[in-house]
């Protein structure tokens, strides 16, 4: 190991204080490119450092790779190791679509709650809710009673402190209602423990994950894929949502593209084999 990257270690690990696995996962990279060109990473030409990454086909390890070079750089050239700042381009990578379920899917989910126990109602209903509002899992937590009004459901506790009022359908505000009566706690949080205490994040998910083995957020995302697979307005979504920007918003479109790529590959008479 050169000294310059020794010292880039060092720095990442006392100055910085990353994690153990950050460190590990910095040195595994910077080291692959001394180990394979037998000189120092800093000593590297640009085409040097790319031929070596050649053997990367997944552009998101690719990436990974010249993020860690790209830290290194900085480091030298910070510490006056390198007279010019040197940054490698990262690779263009396509945008994942966020995972969502149908409601079909969610559907064959609820069918597995036993409803018998105010345990399950409680379920039911947090999963009912979740894809009913759209709203995230740090939000729903925070719930009161009072924050529901009528079909209307205010969400004070937002991200970025941006509160906003969603409507919920009749079949959730229904089976919440079922729920805490039969619960019978005194309590102002709407989803509660065995003991009445307030549900944590980490309860939430194992619901969410034993019946749909998906996280809660995935509701969020199949709340907006069914509006705008619907055709909902994409500014109405992202009021819904209460996403500052549009931009946030927007990666639901390609899931709508995607929808009507299908459709039309599957009812055109152009994509018929027999033209």
């Amino acid at each position: 190991m050169s000294n310059e990257l020794e010292a880039f270690i060092e720095y990442i690990t006392v100055t910085k204080a990353l994690s153990k696995k950050s460190i590990e996962a910095y040195q595994s990279d910077l080291l692959f490119f001394e180990e394979k060109t037998k000189k120092p990473l800093i000593k590297l030409e640009t085409h040097q450092l790319l031929s070596v990454l050649e053997v990367y086909e997944n552009k998101r390890t690719l990436n990974r790779k010249l993020s860690s070079v790209n830290a290194f750089f900085d480091f030298c050239y910070k510490a006056q190791f390198m007279d010019e700042k040197t940054k490698l381009r990262l690779s263009k990578t396509p945008k994942l679509l966020p995972k969502f379920l149908s409601y079909e899917e969610i559907e064959k989910g609820l069918q597995l709650i036993d409803k018998s126990s105010w345990i399950g109602l409680r379920d039911y209903a947090l999963i009912l809710f979740l894809y009913a509002s759209g709203a995230r899992i740090s939000e729903a937590l925070e719930l009161s009673r009072s924050d529901i009004e009528g079909e209307w459901l205010h969400i004070r506790h937002a991200k970025g402190e941006k509160e906003r009022i969603v409507p919920l359908a009749p079949l959730c505000i229904e089976a919440i209602g079922i729920y805490l009566e039969a619960g019978g706690f005194d309590q102002e949080y709407i989803w509660c423990n065995y003991r009445g205490g307030k549900l944590s994040r980490i309860s939430a998910y194992k619901i969410t994950q034993k019946y749909l083995g998906v996280s809660p957020h995935v509701l969020r995302h199949s709340y907006a894929t069914a509006l705008i697979s619907g055709g909902a307005d994409l500014r109405v979504v992202q009021e819904l949502l209460g996403h500052a920007s549009l931009l946030t918003t927007q990666i639901y479109t390609h899931i709508q593209k995607e929808d009507l790529k299908n459709t039309v590959t599957v009812y055109h008479p152009m994509n018929k084999e027999n033209l």
